[in-house]
């Protein structure tokens, strides 16, 4: 992967990264999006803020506040770069949280040979998300709620490490291709297989999958403050195209 600019700007990325991650239930609110999945991550339960919601701001704080309150979910909002700064201003006028800045990241992908090794470990694709592939990502959802979302996608594939042949995973990563867009989510990697190559692995893998699916670029998303992970993208060549947060009504 080298350095270049994405082709795509701030609201038209964050919509590929919306097809990617889709929510089970959406509903439009002028150039918004309203999402919800039971609560299973920040992406699919808050309200993307990309243009106009066709009404006043305020009004439009109500809508997505009985939305969400009517589903039994905290109401929030995804805030993308500087042209929602608008919306941010007014909810927080009106008491929303704010949340950390989330990066995102951006690549060009770059063909990998065929029937080489990654990085000389063996990473398994599977089509969905299996129990243990599961675990080892998020435990503390339920597995039902997590696959709505994790599965909702044509070209979707999970990445997983085994040191044993049908062992528990050591790494997992997902990897969802949307147009000519891989994205890249719910890296993990078990905290005594860190700094070994597997985490290096599994993304070695989706981007070859990717390529061969046609995309010629990748994103991701990640905490500001997780530094190591931040450090070890820089170094993969990926490059910051904006960033977002939340805003979560009181």
């Amino acid at each position: 992967m080298g350095q270049s600019r994405s082709p795509l700007g701030v609201a038209d990325l964050e919509r590929v990264a919306t097809r990617g991650w889709r929510a089970p239930e959406e509903e439009p609110l002028g150039g918004w999006l309203l999402r919800a999945a039971g609560g299973f991550t920040g992406r699919a339960n808050t309200a993307l803020v990309t243009g106009d919601p066709g009404r006043p701001l305020p009004e439009a704080a109500e809508v997505v506040t009985a939305w969400y309150r009517a589903r039994g979910l905290r109401p929030g909002v995804q805030l993308p770069g500087v042209q929602s700064r608008a919306a941010g201003a007014a909810l927080a006028g009106l008491g929303w949280e704010r949340s950390e800045d989330v990066l995102v990241l951006t690549a060009p992908l770059a063909p990998a040979p065929d029937g080489v090794p990654v990085d000389g470990v063996p990473v398994e694709l599977a089509p969905s998300p299996g129990d243990d592939w599961l675990a080892l990502y998020r435990a503390d959802v339920d597995p039902g709620t997590a696959r709505a979302v994790l599965a909702r996608a044509d070209r979707v594939v999970f990445a997983a490490v085994r040191p044993a042949p049908g062992g528990a995973p050591v790494a997992v990563a997902r990897g969802v291709v949307t147009d000519d867009w891989l994205g890249v989510s719910a890296v993990t990697v078990a905290e005594a297989h860190r700094r070994r190559g597997v985490g290096t692995a599994v993304m070695g893998a989706l981007t070859r999958w990717a390529v061969g699916q046609g995309a010629h670029w990748v994103y991701l998303q990640v905490s500001a403050s997780n530094a190591p992970a931040r450090a070890l993208y820089r170094r993969a060549g990926y490059v910051e195209h904006h960033r977002y947060h939340y805003r979560w009504a009181p």
